[in-house]
């Protein structure tokens, strides 16, 4: 794959398309796709972490994607150690303060996770593609919402025109959202 975003529905499909088919090619476990921080106005959004061609987790300014107060960090290649509580995560939440909307996708199964309302208008949606059938649902104790888990008996161009109607249907996403590929 050469490129991790896209923001026009045959872009998207094509991106999604893309990256099912890197992950079967690389047996990864699976692959997940988020969408663009909701614009806050200042026209700032970068997408998820600002990923892109510096790397996943990049803030694009050549910046470690976390704070570190004190002196008990330790680095050693991709490995980062941090001894206490002062770490703060940065671009992993949007302008509202909710992470965004996620889908991923392997071995035959879309998992994403939702609220109640969403999950609502997930049901509605899979009334349209009957070779997408909820397996499981599960509604942690530690978190709010449904992690919803969905057999996808369909090829990957069915595959990604789904993944792009649940970013749009499900999670109200307007049509010319962008999406990043964060993990193949």
């Amino acid at each position: 794959m050469t490129r991790f975003d896209a923001a026009t529905p045959a872009d998207r499909r094509k991106l999604f398309v893309d990256a099912i088919q890197a992950h079967r090619e690389r047996g990864s476990p699976y692959l997940t796709v988020e969408t663009d921080p909701p614009d806050d106005g200042s026209g700032s959004a970068e997408g998820p972490d600002s990923a892109g061609p510096e790397g996943l987790g990049s803030t694009g300014s050549g910046e470690a994607p976390f704070e570190v107060e004190g002196d008990d960090v330790e680095v050693e290649g991709d490995d980062v150690e941090v001894e206490g509580d002062d770490v703060e995560m940065e671009g992993d939440e949007d302008a509202t303060g909710a992470v965004p909307p996620w889908v991923q996708f392997g071995d035959g199964v879309v998992n994403l996770d939702c609220t109640e309302t969403e999950l609502d208008r997930l049901k509605d949606l899979l009334s349209e593609y009957p070779a997408f059938r909820i397996d499981e649902l599960t509604r942690p104790e530690e978190a709010e919402g449904v992690n919803v888990r969905i057999t996808a008996r369909a090829d990957p161009n069915r595959t990604a025109e789904f993944v792009d109607e649940v970013f749009l249907t499900v999670f109200d996403r307007p049509d010319g959202y962008r999406a990043w590929v964060v993990e193949v």
